[in-house]
């Protein structure tokens, strides 16, 4: 059975970044399209990003894109999120989320295998 660990968050000043990434274990990631969500108190979750299995497709929220940069290297069974140029509007719980299949879509609801999410903060 697939199960997530996202780790690499933390506190941050605006302007830095974090890498947070997304380990998986129980079966390959090969096959499963990752994506990227986050939650912010009193917020519904939001699409951030996702990469298809192959790594050939990406998909950015308009917030973050050209500051985040998803990746996967499927050989560690592991999926990345670069963030940089962190703003205080970016702090939230983040999720990583797994579907089969070959390509990602940000809806939360196509996604049956959940991380337990990373906290990052972006204040001074």
């Amino acid at each position: 059975q697939l199960q997530l660990v996202e780790s690499g968050g933390g506190l941050v000043q605006p302007g830095g970044s974090l890498r947070l990434s997304c380990v998986a274990s129980g079966v390959t990631l090969n096959y499963y399209s990752i994506g990227w969500f986050r939650q912010a108190p009193g917020k519904e979750r939001e699409g951030v990003s996702c990469i298809s299995s192959s790594g050939g497709s990406t998909i950015y929220a308009d917030s973050v894109k050209g500051r985040f940069t998803v990746s996967r290297d499927n050989a560690k069974n592991t999926a990345y999120l670069q963030m940089s140029s962190l703003k205080p509007e970016d702090t939230a719980i983040y999720y990583c989320a797994a579907v089969s299949g070959t390509m990602c879509a940000m809806i939360p609801s196509l996604y049956n295998r959940w991380g337990q999410g990373t906290q990052v903060t972006v204040s001074s």
